[in-house]
This record gives C-alpha cells, sequence and structure tokens, in this order.
C-alpha cells in the first residue's frame, strides 16, 4: 500500500509508506488516533482525513492548505483530521460502518476500490470530466488516472506516486571497476564481482514490518513480463516468466550476490546496510538518498534494467485521494477535491512530500527539479510503470486483500532463502493467494 518517505505502503497500499516511515506501515501499534478537529466547525462542514505522508513538516502544511480553501456561496467548508498509519484499516472502516468518517480522504492506495466494492464511495467522474474540459486531465502523469477506473466509474483521484526503482552507490561501483548495469546478465556478472569484495549487488530484506522484499520479488515478475494476473484480471501465478524470474533471483542468492540475511531484514536494518556501503546496489524507493540522510553525489538512481526478453518495467503504487457517499454535499466534496488537486504544488514547493506528484506541471517546479535522482525516476522509471495488476490494469479489491496479507512476504523469505525452486514457490503462492481473494 501505498506502503514512502521518510518510509512508503495497505488495503491502504503500504507501499506508499515505506519511504515515509521507514517500513511502519502494517506494525501494530495502540490505538489510532485521530488528531483533534476544529471544534468550532458545524456538521456540515466536510471531514477531510489525511495521513502522515511525510515528515513532522506534512500534516500541518496539508492543514493549512485545507483551511485555505475558500468554498463557493452555499458550499461546505472543510476540516483537516489527521489519521495515523497504525490499525488505520480498522479506523476507516469503523468510521465509514457507522457513518462518522471522512467526506474525502487520502489513505492505502487500494483503499478506494474496497470501499467502492462497499458502496462506499462516491465515484469522481464529475471531477474527471471537469478536468478534461479545462485541461488539467492532460496535466496528470501517462498512467496515472486510469487505473482509477472501475467498472461503475473513476473510484478516486491520483494524487502522489511511489514506486521502486534500481539504486547504486557510485564509488562502491568504482572502486570495484564496474559500471552500473543495464541488463540482468550485467547485473549477474557486476554482483558477482561486488561480492568477491564483500558488497551485496541486490540489497533487500523481508524482516518483520517490511515489504521492499516483496515488492522487490514481484518487481522483478514485471521486469521479465511477467505478473500477479492476466491482462484480464485472473490470478495467474505460476507462469514461464515468472519461473523464470525467480530462478534468476535463485542464482542471486547462490551466488551471494543477496546478503543470507537479508531474509529478516527491518527496513532499518537495509538501511544501515546503505549507510554503512554494504550494498552497492538494490531496489528502494525513489527517496533513498533523502531516508538514510545521504547527501548528495554517490546515490543515484539506475536506467531501468531490461530484463532476458527485453522487457523494462517497475513498480508502481498511484496514491489517490477518495469521496465517500456518506457526505454533507456530494457537490461540495468535488469542490474541494478539485481545489485540492490544484493547489497542492504547495506541498512539493515546502519540499514535505517524500513521494512523486502525479502532474507534470508540478515536476516542473524549480524545487522539485532540484531533487536530481527523483527528477530521474519521473523521467525514466514511470513511463514503464506498472502496477500490482500486471498483466493487467485494472484494480481492484482483491489487491488490497494481496497487499494486506502476508502470502508475498512469506513467499520472499522462500525465495531468499534460495532453497526452493522457482516454480514450486510461486505454486505455494498460487494456492495462498487463492485462498486470500473473495
Amino acid at each position: 500500500m501505498g506502503n514512502v518517505p521518510a518510509p512508503t505502503r495497505t488495503g491502504m497500499s503500504r507501499r506508499g509508506f515505506l519511504g515515509i516511515a521507514a517500513g511502519v506501515v502494517g506494525a501494530a501499534a495502540a490505538a489510532p488516533l485521530l488528531a483533534a478537529c476544529d471544534s468550532s466547525a458545524d456538521s456540515s462542514s466536510l471531514k477531510f482525513w489525511d495521513m502522515p505522508w511525510g515528515g513532522t513538516d506534512y500534516n500541518p502544511a496539508a492543514k493549512a492548505l485545507t483551511e485555505a480553501y475558500k468554498p463557493a456561496n452555499g458550499m461546505p467548508s472543510a476540516i483537516y483530521q489527521e489519521i495515523q498509519w497504525a490499525n488505520f484499516t480498522q479506523t476507516f472502516s469503523s468510521a465509514v460502518a457507522s457513518q462518522t468518517g471522512p467526506a474525502v480522504s487520502t489513505g492505502g492506495g487500494f483503499q478506494a476500490f474496497q470501499y467502492a466494492a462497499e458502496g462506499a464511495i462516491a465515484y469522481a467522474d464529475n471531477v474527471i470530466n471537469a478536468f478534461r474540459q479545462d485541461g488539467t486531465y492532460d496535466d496528470f502523469l501517462p498512467g496515472t488516472v486510469e487505473p482509477m477506473k472501475t467498472d461503475k466509474g473513476y473510484a478516486a483521484v491520483p494524487w502522489q506516486l511511489d514506486m521502486r526503482v534500481w539504486w547504486y552507490r557510485k564509488s562502491l561501483l568504482d572502486q570495484a571497476g564496474v559500471q552500473p548495469p543495464t541488463t540482468w546478465a550485467e547485473l549477474l556478472s557486476v554482483g558477482k564481482t561486488l561480492a568477491s569484495k564483500g558488497l551485496y549487488g541486490f540489497a533487500t530484506g523481508s524482516g518483520a514490518g517490511q515489504n521492499l522484499g516483496a515488492h522487490s520479488m514481484l518487481m522483478m515478475m514485471i521486469n521479465n513480463g511477467g505478473g500477479l494476473f492476466t491482462a484480464d484480471g485472473r490470478l495467474n501465478v505460476v507462469t514461464d516468466r515468472n519461473v523464470e524470474a525467480m530462478e534468476f533471483v535463485r542464482e542471486l542468492v547462490s551466488n551471494g550476490i543477496i546478503d543470507p540475511g537479508a531474509v529478516s531484514y527491518t527496513i532499518d536494518d537495509l538501511n544501515n546496510q546503505w549507510k554503512n556501503k554494504k550494498a552497492a546496489m538494490g531496489i528502494a524507493t525513489p527517496g533513498l538518498d533523502n531516508q538514510i540522510g545521504e547527501a548528495a553525489g554517490d546515490l543515484f538512481v539506475m536506467k531501468p534494467l531490461a530484463g532476458p526478453h527485453g522487457e523494462v518495467a517497475c513498480l508502481q503504487f498511484v496514491n489517490n485521494i477518495m469521496m465517500y457517499a456518506n457526505t454533507p454535499s456530494q457537490a461540495g466534496s468535488e469542490a474541494f477535491l478539485t481545489y485540492y488537486i490544484k493547489n497542492m504544488k504547495t506541498l512539493w514547493q515546502q519540499n514535505v512530500v517524500p513521494g512523486l506528484p502525479v502532474l507534470k506541471s508540478i515536476v516542473a517546479l524549480p524545487e522539485f527539479q532540484a531533487q536530481t535522482n527523483k527528477v530521474a525516476v519521473i523521467r525514466d522509471w514511470q513511463p514503464v510503470a506498472k502496477t500490482y495488476a500486471s498483466l493487467g490494469t485494472a484494480l481492484t479489491p482483491a489487491l488490497a486483500q494481496i497487499d494486506a496479507g502476508q502470502a508475498l512476504n512469506a513467499f520472499t523469505q522462500t525465495m531468499l532463502a534460495g532453497k526452493t525452486d522457482g516454480r514450486s514457490a510461486l505454486q505455494t503462492l498460487q494456492s495462498s493467494l487463492s485462498s486470500i481473494i473473495h
């Protein structure tokens, strides 16, 4: 789920948050806390629930953006509430069930599709159609809006992206006398050279609260023209391309390119590998350098790697803003959401959002252009990015069930251990996922 920055992340996507809170999404915690709302607001005000999508400066900035909203005559104002990631799925589900929830919210990357299936989402077709008419639609990066579309309409509107991309530490590759790989074959060759020097060329982890390893396994499948689903959305894990990708991962393990301890590494363990210069290459969030407090100049985003059949791809999470059927004013919800999308550039101008923008106009801002690695991600990786739904494109409640479950993590630990062949591991994964999708 949108497992991000200081890390991202399910029913929401943990993804989004892995970079944000260093993988705390999904961690058990005390009962969720809701920031106090404005007691002066009357019951006709729209409630906007938002998550901690960054460091301590993010939520105050998002609150200020919300409070700057000046509704048209007759439209409700908006009040801001911060919702913690800990137990957020329970917070939302109980509030939606009791009709005490928000009118508009951010949240897990697949959350809107879950609630849409339950009849709790107000579709965003009016907003999207208006964006088409005023040109805003053309400002969205390719492939970000259409995944929001379901058979009944647009379940949400995208507002930020999270991706998994390859990184390398230049000084370590220079010392080893190698260049960043451009293909899987080169990845294996370069990885062997690094391993001979006690360095790891596929830094990852699948310990408690850590989903980066699972994302990396899925990304390798997608990079080889595979994925969890068929083009029409049927679960189909045991394919020749997926088997080939996982056998390649086993080869990386057998050659010491993946740390044997990765099977139990938390996000902190993995961050320390990067900080301590034991990790020379690996798949991570777009904000890895910021996440570990790295100054510019040594950590760089690679170009996309070509798989053995020529495909290039990465894993992408499209975090979004959704509207709910229980609202004091549907027109008011649409007006506020429109305002927020059109004015959220201030969050990137203040550099409080670790995630990537979905709007080309925000990408073009000098404040964002100064972040050269993130610019490289948008330029090189976003055009070839695919979601959990690959080989399909439709986001569904099934993806939330997969993202929230433990089947992918268990599969990843099996692969990182290197003792089970790819086909057998994928067969177990197929069985496990089949049992949780309903």
